[in-house]
């Protein structure tokens, strides 16, 4: 077996178990968004950017796919810095929730091969100016809490790499106002 195969297998295990443990945890509801960011570089073991590569974006990206479009959780990718880290994300989300869209196309060296690859995989793709999402996977410490919704709670997993690149996750949940008088909705935290 090819070292490269040894990898995408080992980063296949780990991202199902890292999908596996955060839909455990938080529970997702059908048509929540789950934001995506992802650095094929740092899973290497490279330094942010400069070894993109679309074979660990489609492991990656299919995996999450295959768990998370059954429960019907929609997906949106963060494009890398080149691209102001716009969001691919389906033109019906676009539409629902009046995105602003932006004219690109991510590619490897501009948006990231994962954001290219999704951009491929994504039914109807668009890119979008920002997003509010309600829970997030940031692969490679690529900075995704801009597009998170107000309220980040970070999610522990016991997973915490895909491949070499350090995992962190978060789930959103809404603001807490009023004070010590207040009474909260415990559906909502």
């Amino acid at each position: 077996m090819s070292e490269i195969s040894i990898k995408k297998e080992t980063i296949e295990n780990d991202t199902q178990r890292i999908i596996r443990e955060i839909v455990q945890k938080y529970s997702p509801k059908k048509g929540e968004i789950l934001l995506i960011g992802c650095s094929t570089s740092e899973v290497q073991g490279k330094n942010l950017g400069s070894a993109s590569n679309d074979e660990i974006a489609r492991v990656i990206f299919d995996t999450i796919s295959a768990h998370t479009n059954p429960l019907g959780i929609k997906l949106a990718v963060q494009c890398c810095e080149h691209l102001n880290r716009c969001i691919v994300t389906s033109k019906d989300i676009a539409e629902k929730y009046m995105l602003d869209e932006v004219n690109a196309i991510p590619k490897p060296h501009a948006g990231g091969s994962f954001a290219a690859y999704a951009y491929q995989k994504i039914e109807s793709p668009v890119l979008v100016e920002n997003i509010r999402a309600d829970f997030g996977i940031d692969i490679g410490l690529v900075m995704i809490g801009m597009n998170l919704k107000a309220v980040a709670v970070p999610l522990r997993l016991e997973q915490k790499t895909i491949g070499a690149a350090i995992v962190n996750s978060a789930r959103t949940r809404a603001k807490y106002i009023g004070g010590e008088r207040a009474i909260y909705n415990k559906d909502l935290m």
